[in-house]
C-alpha cells in the first residue's frame, strides 16, 4: 500500500526552474520543523521509543531462541517479525535523532534512496510475513492433525524466505525507478523520512511508470496479504465457534489472539497511513499518523505478544530469572 496522495504539492515550478535542473545532493526534511522549541522533547521521546523497541524485540528473539517451549513454527515466525521490526525502526529513528540537533534537517540523496529501499523492504516483508503467520494459525486450528506436515521446518523456512524475497523484489523495483527520476525545484520533503510518493512530487520528469508500479505493488504486496489474512481469520473464528466447550474455544482463541491484534494494528495503521484522501490535509496530522505506523507499531508488537501470550510471558520470566541468577553468581 503506497501513499500516492496526502502530500503537499511541491512541484509548482516556473519555466526557468524547470530548465535549471541540477544534480541533487541532499534533501531537507520539513517534518517537525514547525515546532523548533520542542526539538529536545522530540529527541527524548523518540530515543525512549527506539530503545524500548530494540529492547522489547531483542527480548522476544532471545526468549524464542533459549526457551525450548518456544521452538515451534509460530515463534519462529515471531522471532523473524521482531528482527524485522528492529530493522524497520533503525531505518528511520537514528536519522531523526541526529536531525533534532540541527536547524536544517537533511539527508543525502544516496541516504534517501537507501532509506526508501530499507523501508519498502521491511513494510512489504512484514505484510507478507503476517499473512504467513495467519496461514500457520489457520492450519493449527482448522487442520490440527495435518499441522506437522503442512507446517514443517522446510515450509517455515520457505514462507519466511519468500516473505523477504517479496519485500526485496518490491524494494529493488521501486528504488531503481526512483533513481531514474529527474528531480528539480525545491529539494524539500514535507516529512521526517523519504518515501517514493514524496520523491514523485519533486520530479519534473514523467512519473507514469513509477505510479503504475505503485498501484501494482499496492494490489500485490499490500492488498493481497491483507485479504488473505482477513479470510484466514474468518475461517479460524468460524472453526473456533464450532468448538462445543467454552474452555476449548477460549484455549483455541488464545493461540491466535496476539497475532490477530498485531494484524489489526499493522494493516489498520497501514491503510489509514496510505489510503487517506487529501481532504483536510494537515502536515502535523500526516506526521503523527506516519509516526504511529513507522515508529510506534514496531514498539507495540513485543508488548502485545508479551501481554497476551502465556508461553512468551513464561519464557520472558524464566529468562529474567536466569539473567538475575547469572548476575548473582558473577558478583
Amino acid at each position: 500500500m503506497e501513499k500516492v496522495d496526502n502530500v503537499q504539492d511541491q512541484t509548482a515550478l516556473t519555466p526557468f526552474e524547470m530548465n535549471n535542473q541540477t544534480d541533487v545532493t541532499e534533501f531537507i526534511f520539513l517534518g517537525f520543523s514547525n515546532h523548533p522549541k520542542l526539538q529536545g522533547l522530540f529527541f527524548l521521546v523518540f530515543l525512549i521509543v527506539y530503545l524500548t523497541t530494540i529492547a522489547g524485540n531483542m527480548l522476544i528473539i532471545t526468549a524464542t531462541r533459549i526457551s525450548l517451549a518456544l521452538h515451534t513454527p509460530m515463534y519462529y515466525f515471531l522471532s523473524n517479525l521482531s528482527f524485522l521490526d528492529i530493522c524497520y525502526t533503525s531505518t528511520t529513528i537514528p536519522v531523526m535523532l541526529v536531525n533534532f540537533f540541527w536547524e536544517k534537517k537533511t539527508i543525502s540523496y544516496e541516504g534517501c534512496l537507501s532509506q526508501i529501499s530499507f523501508l519498502v523492504t521491511c513494510a512489504g516483508t512484514e505484510g507478507v510475513l503476517l499473512a504467513a503467520m495467519a496461514y500457520d494459525r489457520f492450519v493449527a486450528i482448522c487442520h490440527p492433525l495435518q499441522y506437522p506436515v503442512l507446517i514443517s521446518v522446510k515450509v517455515c523456512v520457505f514462507l519466511v524466505t519468500g516473505s523477504w524475497l517479496c519485500g526485496l523484489v518490491n524494494s529493488v523495483t521501486h528504488t531503481v525507478l526512483a533513481a531514474t527520476l529527474t528531480l528539480c525545484g525545491p529539494k524539500q520533503i514535507s516529512h521526517f523520512l523519504c518515501d517514493i510518493p514524496l520523491l514523485l512530487k519533486l520530479s519534473c520528469s514523467d512519473t507514469s511508470l513509477n505510479e503504475s508500479v505503485l498501484h501494482v505493488a499496492s494490489a500485490t504486496i499490500g492488498l493481497s496479504p491483507c485479504l488473505f489474512t482477513g479470510v484466514s481469520y474468518i475461517l479460524i473464528i468460524s472453526a473456533i465457534l464450532r468448538i462445543p466447550s467454552a474452555q476449548g474455544r477460549s484455549k483455541a482463541f488464545s493461540t491466535c489472539a496476539s497475532h490477530l491484534t498485531v494484524v489489526v494494528v499493522f494493516f489498520g495503521a497501514a491503510n489509514f497511513n496510505y489510503d487517506r484522501t487529501n481532504i483536510g490535509y494537515n502536515l502535523d496530522m500526516d506526521i503523527l499518523i506516519s509516526v504511529f505506523f513507522c515508529v510506534i507499531t514496531p514498539m507495540l508488537n513485543p508488548i502485545i505478544y508479551s501481554l497476551r501470550n502465556k508461553e512468551v510471558k513464561s519464557a520472558l520470566r524464566k529468562l529474567t530469572r536466569e539473567c538475575g541468577l547469572s548476575n548473582e553468581i558473577n558478583n
